[in-house]
This record gives C-alpha cells, structure tokens and sequence, in this order.
C-alpha cells in the first residue's frame, strides 16, 4: 500500500525527493499519511480533488484483497 501511493506521488510532482508516505495501522482500517513540498500539494489534489480521489480510489483496491478499510490523508506541510 505504502509503495503504492509513494510511486503515484512521485510521479505527479515536481520534488519526488521530499514525497514522505507513513502507514498507520489499526486491526480494521489503514491510514496512509501522504506529505509532499508545499509547492506540490496542488498537484497530488488536482482541480476539483480529482487526483486525490483517484489515488484514493487506487489505494481501496489494492486493500480489498486483506479485507481492510483504507483511507489516505494528505499532511499540510
């Protein structure tokens, strides 16, 4: 999953080298915390959240197979 969001992210911005991805895992659910350069935050949004969203949706689908919940945050550097 990490690896996942991490390779979408880098490929997206401009600064691949400050991409910071965490994994918080509970017995449910996943969280992965997404942090990239504040001059790329724009770009991993996209107009209207539609690139978070379709990272979003990316990330569920890899995670259906382990049969947990996942959601991705993006951190306000």
């Amino acid at each position: 999953m990490k690896a996942l969001v991490e390779l979408v992210a880098r490929s997206l911005v401009d600064h691949p080298e400050a991409v910071d991805v965490r994994v918080a895992e509970s017995p449910h659910a996943t969280v992965v915390e997404l942090q990239v350069a504040p001059d790329d935050v724009g770009k991993v949004i996209g107009r209207g959240g539609r690139v978070i969203k379709a990272i979003r949706a990316l990330a569920r689908a890899a995670a259906t197979r382990s049969g947990k919940r996942v959601s991705v945050e993006i951190l306000r550097p």
